[in-house]
Formats: structure tokens, sequence, C-alpha cells
């Protein structure tokens, strides 16, 4: 049986499988994080083109997180050393940026997540990088479908499986693959809380949703087979087939009629081309 709790100031602060319900204050807190990552990846769109590396992208995000009064979440994240993720065509998450530089045709999903006043300001999003093929595009149009086709199913009264389904189905549709080794996740003060928010299930099923709950949804949609294996650094996770992988993440809070998006573009920048 699913639990929920109410956090009041005195509720201590842990993970313990309970599925949190916050009150205005939290959602203001998330707003107001979730705007900063979000002008963070709007920041970086001039940015990402070819011949730049990934490293100089990951100098760019921590310098402008630290201007906004934040701190990078990932930076000493379970000895994560960088303040963000950015995943290249076959990487499905968690990619380590570094000295690889961008190329012509590359599709890039840069995550980032600056820690605010105590808030977790968790999304992502894809970037096109020059001349991008039309099955690429594609995949990344589809993807940012999903994600918001999810979103318009979190709302009071419906589950998890509601969401998950909506993605299923949509990327199904189009014969992609549904990464089903992550998922995403409760977000507030904790980076990663209850509930898991997977992105394929059927409808009716899982936690319902209810008004103070705060999570993120990340759909990991692949051209190919939903299959991946983590590479040997620990953290980067790839397509087995080596197919083109692409993810879209929003943190969201479910309100009494719908759901808040906390990190919509402040300038329209949901989805490629920027």
């Amino acid at each position: 049986m699913t639990e929920y709790v109410t956090v009041t100031r005195d509720l201590p602060l842990e993970r313990n499988g309970a599925i949190k319900l916050y009150g205005p204050d939290a959602f203001a807190g998330m707003h107001k994080a979730g705007q900063l990552a979000a002008a963070t990846l709007d920041m970086l769109v001039p940015h990402v083109v070819p011949g730049v590396t990934t490293g100089e992208l990951d100098d760019l995000i921590r310098n402008f997180m630290v201007a906004g009064g934040a701190v990078p979440a990932t930076l000493g994240y379970r000895g994560y050393t960088h303040s963000s993720c950015i995943s290249i065509n076959h990487v499905v998450c968690h990619g380590i940026p570094g000295e690889r530089t961008l190329k012509d045709g590359d599709i890039v999903n840069i995550d980032v997540t600056p820690l605010l006043d105590g808030w977790h300001g968790d999304t992502s999003r894809m970037y096109l990088v020059g001349d991008v093929p039309i099955k690429a595009r594609r995949l990344v149009d589809v993807t940012y479908e999903c994600l918001m086709l999810g979103i318009e199913q979190a709302k009071p009264g419906n589950t998890m499986g509601d969401v998950a389904h909506a993605i299923q189905t949509h990327a199904e549709k189009h014969r992609y693959g549904v990464v089903r080794d992550f998922c995403g996740h409760g977000v507030g003060r904790l980076f990663h809380d209850a509930p898991e928010v997977v992105h394929v299930g059927r409808p009716g099923t899982g936690p319902e949703l209810k008004p103070g709950m705060i999570f993120t949804i990340e759909p990991m949609i692949n051209i190919g087979k939903p299959d991946v294996k983590l590479l040997d650094d620990g953290w980067t996770a790839v397509t087995r087939d080596r197919s083109l992988s692409a993810q879209f993440e929003h943190s969201i809070g479910i309100t009494e009629d719908g759901c808040e998006i906390f990190t919509g573009s402040p300038r329209g920048f949901d989805r490629p081309p920027y």
C-alpha cells in the first residue's frame, strides 16, 4: 500500500519510501529553482555548436548556477565530479562532461539540477548540433511529445500508470523503445525521493496522484530496442544496439486541478530548434 505523508516544518528530511505532499511554500521554492534550471539550459543555446567540448559546456553551467545563487546538485553527488550530465547520440543518460567535442549532426541531452535555497530544480533538454538528419530530429520531436503527453495525465485522481501508459503508447506507435532501466523520481529538498516515475505501464495502476506531490517525468526513448548497458565508468548508460536515444525532463507539482511545470523555459526554448 502506498504511504503518503504531509510535509511539515518538523518532518525529518529522509527517504523512507513515503510519498511527500508539499504545501505552497514548497511549490514557490521549486518554481524558483526550476526557473533557474530552465534559464541555465536557455543560456546554453548559442554555445551548443560543432567544436565545443562537453567540458566547456559544463563550466558554463557551473558558473551560471553559482551566479544565480545556487550550487550544482550533481557536483559531489555519490562521487560525481561535474555540474551536469551531457549525453550524446547513443548515450541514454549520465554522460560525463570532458574533452569530447560536439560534431555536426549530433543530438545532445543536457541535464542540470541547481540546488537553490534548499530546493532541487531538475530538468533536461535536447539540442541539435548543426545539420541533424531527419531520422534523429524525428526521435527528438517524438520524445518531447511523449513527455508532454505524460504531463497531460499528471492530475489528481489519475495514477502513475496513466502517465506511463501515455508515454509508452506514443513512443511505441512510432516503433521506438522506451527505456526501463531508468525512471523519474520524487524531488524537492531531496534530490531523489519517492515515488519512482516509470515510463511504461498500464492505466489505473501505481500510486494515485494527489495534490502536493512533486516529481520528475523524464522519458528516455530509443530509435531501436529499449535495452541499455552501463559503461565501466559507473555512470554512462548507452543503448545496447548503439541506436540513437533522446530524453526530455521536467519537474512538476500536482495541483488541485492539474499540475504546475516548474522547469518551463523562460524564453520558450522547451524543444528544438531554438
